[in-house]
């Protein structure tokens, strides 16, 4: 068992066996959620992070981290108070949804840094081969239609029209283009089979291709492109990595501004047409309250020029939480791609590097910054890399090159 700090008690080794089960069930129940519903992540991980509760802690290298994510927070909960969107129900609001969110995903992480190497490497297997047969569902329903998606919703009594079937299944390839990296490595280590990545990321690209979502093919690429970057160069690369897209975060707004100037919005298809008119419109906003922005969820208020969010991450921190909290965001980013240098190459660090990437680069084209099951599929990913960090790589699987961080 990992010895305790001073004046902390230790999980104990039945509750160990609590928390390893906690992440082979998760891994399990990861490909159905992806497939029929990606809401189902945010009570999953909800439920993985009680579990792990015993194991929460914070050490000196994750405590800048811990620190930016905690003030972020406490500035988005504090923002409320002057918010222009107020929720109707408790449970809508987002704040209190974020201050749960916080401790319950941190402690996830922490428990499946610490988790007992048999169930670690159960559950990196159980992943790897539950994304791959998802990947080759994937690849089915591309070809198909998804037919095997309608044909369940009309044995459930439940039918939907074709374009909506298709829509709600390539919903799904988002979440395997965010996972496939981490989850295809992860298992490796743990010992299935490397060629388990191959039907992941065609099952991927060739279903986004199908069903007209250029995102999670671009993704696909860039995850490929931003591990092997990490690959090559494991100290170096993921500090520019920081550092870009902390600059990214930051300069958002200057970007917008810049493509408005030259035209560049122009003559787009439909959906990014209607996404610079978003971005547009939030840049007059943003203007009007740079530094505190206009309170947290405000993007409701301002219905019908940005409907429920800007679909942008980044411009969306900044409308909403103005300068401090894009200056979090920023932060927070880069403590995270920091946390990857090596010494010497990694695979679970090139795939981290990879996932995370691609993570960013769909929270600024798609997905609201507070949608519960995209924060969750966050945590998600961050779980996955801890648990094949920790995993003894197994004889003839190859050799361990990472560097033990702790």
């Amino acid at each position: 068992m990992t010895a305790s700090a001073p004046g902390q008690v230790a999980a104990r080794p039945s509750w160990r066996a609590v928390e390893g089960g906690a992440f082979v069930f998760a891994a399990a129940l990861t490909p159905l959620f992806a497939w029929l519903g990606p809401l189902g992540f945010a009570p999953l991980l909800g439920l993985v992070g009680l579990l792990c509760l015993p194991s929460l802690r914070i050490g000196l290298r994750e405590a800048p981290l811990a620190v930016v994510l905690l003030a972020g927070v406490a500035w988005a909960a504090f923002s409320g108070v002057w918010s222009a969107h107020r929720p109707a129900e408790i449970e809508d609001s987002v704040a209190l949804k974020l201050l749960l969110q916080l401790p319950l995903y941190w402690a996830a992480w922490a428990g499946a840094r610490r988790a007992e190497p048999t169930m670690r490497q159960r559950a990196l297997r159980v992943l790897a081969w539950g994304l791959a047969a998802y990947g080759a569902l994937l690849l089915v329903e591309a070809l198909t239609g998804a037919a095997i998606y309608r044909g369940l919703r009309d044995l459930l009594h439940d039918p939907i029209r074709p374009d909506l079937g298709r829509k709600n299944v390539a919903q799904g390839s988002f979440v395997l283009a965010l996972l496939w990296p981490v989850a295809a490595a992860g298992g490796f280590r743990a010992g299935a089979p490397a060629w388990l990545a191959v039907p992941m990321a065609a099952g991927t690209a060739l279903l986004a291709h199908n069903f007209l979502s250029d995102a999670p093919v671009l993704a696909v690429g860039l995850a490929l492109f931003v591990g092997g970057v990490v690959w090559l160069w494991p100290r170096s690369a993921p500090k520019a990595l920081a550092l870009g897209a902390a600059a990214l975060i930051l300069l958002m707004p200057v970007i917008i501004l810049a493509c408005h100037l030259l035209g560049l919005g122009q003559h787009l298809p439909d959906s990014w047409e209607q996404r610079m008119g978003y971005w547009t419109y939030a840049m007059q906003r943003i203007a009007e309250h740079p530094f505190r922005g206009w309170g947290l969820d405000s993007s409701r208020a301002f219905s019908p020029h940005i409907v429920l969010h800007p679909h942008n991450g980044a411009l969306q921190v900044w409308l909403e939480l103005g300068a401090v909290g894009a200056v979090a965001a920023a932060l927070a980013w880069a403590f995270a791609f920091r946390r990857l240098a090596r010494d010497e190459r990694s695979l679970m660090a090139a795939a981290t590097a990879g996932s995370a990437a691609v993570y960013l680069f769909f929270g600024l084209v798609s997905f609201g910054a507070w949608q519960e099951w995209w924060l969750a599929l966050a945590a998600l990913v961050a779980v996955i890399a801890a648990l094949g960090e920790g995993v003894e790589t197994p004889h003839g699987v190859g050799i361990d090159l990472r560097r033990r961080s702790e």
